[in-house]
């Protein structure tokens, strides 16, 4: 009933391989074996013997046991869950107004900026938006507040913010500063 209920838990993404099953306790060769298979052993209502502990912790197989299915089939589940690739989501961090812009020696075009909501960060990506238009997606090269390098600029502050490698900022275009989430997916 284990078996049965382990493999039907498969999905296109992962799958779960039942290499053996056994009665008794939890031997030796079953370690072995998990061991070159580099696997799991899962024990229901049986412990290991002697040998078979001796030889899963000088192997360095993880053994789990379990008394109740369910906990064994959460435990399954959880493992596959974590070998799934996680997705991420965009989140938009903020926004910054062009008031100015000034051509800066070595750094090219810096705008003058006023950030309107949120705060723009010197890690994050940037999309710099003209009249509903993106017209660029990049990095950002610096971020200052009056003469100093800063990591971040929260809401109702003035800053000068380098886009790299993009030189075309103008005044009245909005820079939106996001960056990427990770979603842990579930089965």
């Amino acid at each position: 009933a284990l078996k049965q209920s382990v493999e039907q838990m498969s999905t296109d993404e992962v799958k779960v391989n039942v290499i053996h099953v056994g009665v008794g306790a939890v031997s030796e060769s079953d370690v072995m074996l998990a061991s070159a298979s580099n696997a799991v052993v899962i024990g229901f209502n049986v412990r290991p013997d002697a040998s078979g502990a001796a030889s899963a912790e000088a192997e360095g197989v993880d053994v789990r046991l379990y008394r109740v299915i369910y906990e064994a089939l959460d435990d399954v589940k959880k493992a596959m869950e974590g070998l799934l690739e996680p997705e991420f989501r965009e989140v938009v961090l903020g926004h910054a107004e062009v008031r100015a812009t000034f051509k800066v020696p070595k750094a090219g075009m810096v705008a003058g900026s006023y950030v309107t909501d949120g705060k723009i960060l010197r890690s994050a990506r940037v999309r710099v938006v003209r009249d509903g238009t993106i017209v660029f997606d990049g990095k950002l090269a610096s971020l200052r507040r009056f003469k100093d390098d800063v990591r971040e600029v929260a809401a109702g502050f003035e800053c000068g913010i380098g886009v790299e490698n993009w030189n075309d900022v103008r005044e009245g275009d909005t820079i939106e500063a996001y960056g990427k989430e990770e979603v842990k997916r579930t089965l």
